[in-house]
């Protein structure tokens, strides 16, 4: 897959991003709960970066809604809140069912072979992993389908979009069935993309995201 630039990341001097993306990855990841305080001077520490490489990054996160800043007490992980979640599913769903003719229509035999072994690691994970693997594996599987479009600024504002909701693993899905109809949506999506089926892709893409549990997942086959 090709590289692409780094999501959000104006320059050196506004954010470090060897300290933003590893703090950003850190919250996503869990390791950071949703309303605990930031700690510049742990922060130093965990990181290995002074007080102005710490600043930089805090405001740029701040800046991604990733994190809050609060007058006269500091930063803290952003809480998710249940409206702007669901409004934002409903801009991704809008946004990436959209791109799937493009992915469709661009995605190279590489692009299908990294997805499925992204899926495939996905539904290893669900028995053996732990929720931040399994997390940071979907993570991936969704860059690297978004890829597939060629276009960089979509997968640059999907990642952004992400990090507005709950960066906690363990919310990204209601229930362990819900995790197991994830992993077959993630094939499904593999094979669309390989068939070059575009309304079929569209159709995937939107279940995936909305999450509805069907009937088949509430019967546990």
């Amino acid at each position: 897959m090709d590289e692409l630039p780094r999501a959000g990341w104006p320059n050196e001097e506004t954010a470090p991003p060897g300290v933003a993306e590893r703090l950003a990855r850190d919250i996503q990841a869990g390791r950071f709960q949703p309303g605990s305080w930031l700690k510049q001077i742990e922060l130093q520490r965990r990181y290995g970066a002074n007080r102005s490489e710490i600043r930089k990054a805090l405001e740029h996160l701040a800046s991604k809604r990733l994190i809050q800043y609060l007058p006269n007490r500091g930063y803290f992980v952003h809480r998710e809140d249940d409206a702007v979640a669901a409004e934002i599913r409903d801009i991704r769903i809008m946004l990436e069912t959209s791109a799937a003719e493009f992915m469709a229509r661009n995605a190279a035999e590489h692009h299908v072979v990294e997805l499925e072994t992204l899926a495939k690691r996905f539904a290893a994970l669900l028995d053996a992993g732990t929720m931040v693997e399994i997390y940071e594996v979907n993570l991936a599987f969704h860059r690297a389908l978004l890829a597939t479009t060629g276009n960089h600024s979509l997968v640059e504002l999907v990642s952004e979009l992400r990090l507005r909701t709950s960066p906690a693993p363990a919310s990204q899905w209601s229930t362990r069935r819900r995790m197991e109809q994830s992993a077959r949506e993630h094939f499904e999506i593999v094979e669309a993309l390989r068939a070059r089926d575009v309304a079929r892709l569209h159709v995937i893409i939107e279940r995936h995201i909305s999450q509805p549990e069907t009937e088949e997942a509430d019967k546990g086959r």
